[in-house]
């Protein structure tokens, strides 16, 4: 059998006038290609997904979010059906860029929705970061009241910081999250993906005296301290938090890289003997390095 190449690339040939059009944006262009698709080839396999990113070219409501609700159901549609259609049929990288607008557009009209602890993520804040737009997530995190003093908000924070001016900025933001809430901080180090934050994780996992669980990343800055004492700078401007064990043990430290320096050693030996009542594993971590 003779392959007509004309008569089996047609397929081909309409279905790129449609991607081309959704490249250009033309909401016009791209339905009238779609229905010469869909008429010659009404069982070709892309007709869903192109539809729908043409559904949502097509969609120029702009009326600001008054609820929740509705602020999670527009994201929901862009995470779940937009953003997976378009990395599919236009490609990953392309397909994300091409959403972008998207998700800034829908981050605008959340600008008046309250952030509440109950639906936590339906916020601007975490629009705007998936729109990688980092300036305007920190303004957004910056108008919830006491946002570093709540696990979500600060993690926001943490993250627009970290993409905007990497990480040694985000430390003591980081420091902050660990002692507030290790699952919260947990959940940002799998998002961030550092390389180098991700070393340290999992040599702390091997060698940290804990119980195994994610509470133990609460002692992730004091450890820190002991491998990095190059941090101390950084670790140093983080804010007073609710004085548990792990913070009390990562300013003790502190003092300690302090004191050795100036060489106070009845000072010293009183800051040690605290940091041991606090933890004994840290202790012993931190001795092994003297």
């Amino acid at each position: 059998m003779q392959l007509d190449i004309f008569a089996d690339s047609r397929d081909v040939m309409l279905r790129n006038d449609v991607l081309d059009a959704l490249h250009r944006r033309h909401v016009g262009d791209a339905r009238q290609a779609w229905q010469r698709l869909a008429g010659e080839f009404p069982d070709d396999g892309s007709l869903s997904g192109l539809a729908t990113l043409i559904d949502v070219l097509d969609d120029g409501l702009a009326t600001p979010f008054t609820e929740h609700a509705t602020l999670a159901a527009a994201c929901c549609r862009l995470n779940d059906e937009v953003e997976p259609a378009a990395r599919r049929l236009l490609g990953d990288a392309a397909g994300r860029a091409w959403v972008v607008p998207w998700w800034r557009a829908v981050a605008q009209r959340a600008a008046g929705v309250p952030f509440r602890a109950d639906v936590c993520s339906h916020h601007a804040a975490p629009v705007w970061l998936r729109a990688g737009d980092w300036e305007a997530a920190r303004h957004a995190v910056e108008r919830i009241v006491s946002w570093r003093r709540i696990p979500v908000p600060l993690a926001w924070m943490a993250e627009a910081r970290y993409r905007a001016d990497g990480l040694e900025s985000v430390w003591p933001l980081l420091t902050e999250l660990a002692w507030l809430s290790p699952g919260h901080f947990a959940a940002l180090l799998q998002r961030l993906a550092d390389a180098s934050l991700d070393a340290l994780r999992r040599k702390f996992d091997a060698n940290f005296e804990g119980s195994g669980q994610t509470a133990d990343l609460a002692w992730f800055p004091a450890w820190v301290l002991i491998d990095k004492p190059g941090l101390a700078p950084q670790l140093r401007e983080a804010q007073p938090s609710r004085q548990t064990a792990p913070e009390r043990a990562t300013r003790l430290l502190l003092q300690i890289l302090n004191l050795e320096r100036q060489g106070h050693q009845h000072e010293l030996v009183e800051r040690r003997k605290a940091l041991r009542d606090l933890h004994a594993g840290l202790y012993a971590t931190y001795m092994k390095t003297r």
